[in-house]
């Protein structure tokens, strides 16, 4: 067989561990492996390059993507469906893998419904938001580079009596927070399940102060919702419709300042909760989706989604990783909540 593979959204650690695993299982598998670049640009501007055993040696602890990546929406591009399968039908393959997120997967989705494109998807997103799947990768790398960083404001925040707002990606899900605060030892974790009143949060703080620790580390996901607080009104959006978020962790921090009189900085992790080296776990399980994804294909079960349930590689069908965001357990919350304060 002749298998494409393409990797959208946003970048996350583990994405060359996939391209690895697909390539040296199609090669003994005797199939051969073709890179679209860019996402769903790639097959839209049949922009390719082979991949081969020799060009994805040492791969699986490099973080980001060789064949890069994109936002890229086909169908908010003039005849970008119609494109893919052109592409498809120049490189004669068989088959597409498709590692992404939720706007990813829900265009593989689309693509094969209408198209009938023969698709595999690979669950990938740091915000662990994929419904039908345990953990996708590169999520447990963002939560130990954010864990690493609270560790090191921990101690600036002491030196300074500080409180620090540590602002961490997520989008609407508030699983990068809450588990990087628990591991952190964040004193207040604010998260887009849960609508957060400042006056609760100032409470808290106020509470260490009185109970003799000049200092607080806040944690507050890109998405989190202020129920006190007028909502800053945006139109800007990504090409698949999502508002672009960001900014909540300076718009917390001068309120606590103000309520408290305290000293209160931010600080905005951003893109680094996706570059680097990805974790143990993530380089195992990201290889462990790329052999199950390069299986599927062989096996012509196409529409699926490879999964984690319970330790174990299963597969799904793509509208069932698709179909609903996965949000924050709650019970998790509840134990983040007994250290507030």
């Amino acid at each position: 067989m002749r298998i494409g593979i393409l990797t959208g959204g946003g970048d996350a650690p583990g994405l060359n561990a996939v391209i690895r695993a697909v390539v040296r299982k199609a090669t003994a598998q005797g199939s051969e492996v073709i890179g679209f670049l860019e996402g769903w640009r790639g097959p839209i501007e049949n922009n390719t390059m082979p991949l081969t055993i020799d060009s994805t040696v040492g791969l699986v602890q490099k973080g980001g993507t060789i064949i890069r990546t994109s936002r890229t929406n086909p169908f908010k591009v003039e005849g970008g469906p119609e494109k893919i399968m052109k592409s498809m039908a120049a490189n004669k393959l068989d088959a597409l893998i498709a590692v992404g997120g939720e706007d990813t997967c829900g265009v593989a989705h689309k693509m094969s419904l209408e198209h009938n494109l023969n698709v595999v998807c690979v669950p990938k997103t740091i915000d662990n938001d994929l419904d039908a799947t345990d953990f996708t990768f590169g999520f447990d790398t963002a939560v130990s580079i954010v864990t690493e960083a609270i560790d090191r404001l921990h101690t600036t925040a002491e030196s300074h009596n500080r409180v620090l707002v540590c602002e961490v990606m997520g989008r609407h899900a508030g699983w990068i927070a809450c588990y990087g605060g628990i591991a952190g030892g964040a004193d207040y974790i604010l998260v887009p399940e849960k609508a957060t009143k400042i006056a609760d949060v100032v409470a808290s703080i106020k509470r260490r102060h009185t109970n003799g620790c000049n200092y607080s580390i806040v944690v507050v996901a890109e998405g989190a919702k202020l129920s006190d607080e007028e909502v800053l009104k945006t139109d800007e959006k990504d090409a698949f419709g999502h508002v672009i978020l960001g900014g909540i962790g300076d718009r917390l921090a001068k309120h606590i300042e103000k309520e408290t009189k305290f000293e209160t900085r931010a600080v905005v992790l951003g893109h680094t909760q996706r570059g680097g080296s990805p974790t143990a776990f993530d380089r195992v399980l990201a290889t462990r989706f790329g052999v199950a994804a390069c299986d599927l294909v062989h096996a012509k079960k196409f529409g699926r989604m490879v999964a984690l349930n319970g330790g174990q590689i299963v597969d799904v069908p793509v509208e069932a990783g698709v179909g609903k965001l996965k949000t924050l357990d709650m019970g998790l919350y509840d134990v983040a909540s007994v250290f507030f304060g």
